[in-house]
């Protein structure tokens, strides 16, 4: 009898999952934040912290194979002039500032007065007591993650246009085939 044999899912396959996942969290993120979720109990809470482990783990994988491998993407051939230039820098602004977000809720942790838990379960920092630097470090987390909030609305609506102007496909590219027929 023949073992089966497992292989590991090309990297487009990868980072559709990654796309399928990180838009809805992305999105419950801008719209549901700790204000919102805290005064609906503990569960919700503890939901809320479960998804954001969930999703910055996701940050740190992208972050890191994006070091290691570079950007997946290439500008198609249709993809001429300015909407050239501004495609690698697009990408590298959205791995690079989901990183950077990741790296917020660390400091977050770090400058805090207690012990925070990603999930309700897992001490991320030691809780080194700073309160004012907690309140900048809260505040500069707030407007990046709503600043790049903005960059992948521009992200989103540049691939749009690419698949509705210029016919390239862009949007089937980084969609499971299921969707292909919608798009």
């Amino acid at each position: 009898m023949k073992r089966p044999t497992l292989t590991r899912p090309h990297r487009r396959t990868v980072l559709k999952w990654t796309h399928g996942l990180m838009i809805p969290l992305f999105v419950w993120f801008m719209l549901v934040t700790p204000d919102v979720v805290v005064p609906m109990g503990r569960g919700w809470f503890a939901l809320h912290s479960n998804l954001a482990l969930v999703f910055v783990s996701i940050c740190l994988l992208w972050t890191a194979d994006v070091m290691r491998r570079g950007l997946a993407s290439r500008p198609g051939p249709k993809l001429q002039g300015w909407a050239r230039a501004v495609h690698k820098p697009l990408h590298l602004t959205i791995v690079w500032g989901l990183f950077l977000v990741a790296l917020g809720g660390f400091l977050l942790g770090l400058t805090s007065v207690v012990q925070i838990k990603a999930g309700l379960w897992l001490p991320f920092a030691p809780a080194m007591g700073w309160p004012r630097a907690h309140d900048l470090v809260g505040t500069l987390h707030i407007y990046q993650f709503y600043l790049l909030g903005v960059v992948i609305a521009g992200h989103a609506a540049f691939h749009i246009w690419r698949h509705v102007r210029l016919r390239d496909n862009a949007l089937r590219i980084m969609a499971p085939k299921a969707l292909h027929r919608f798009l």
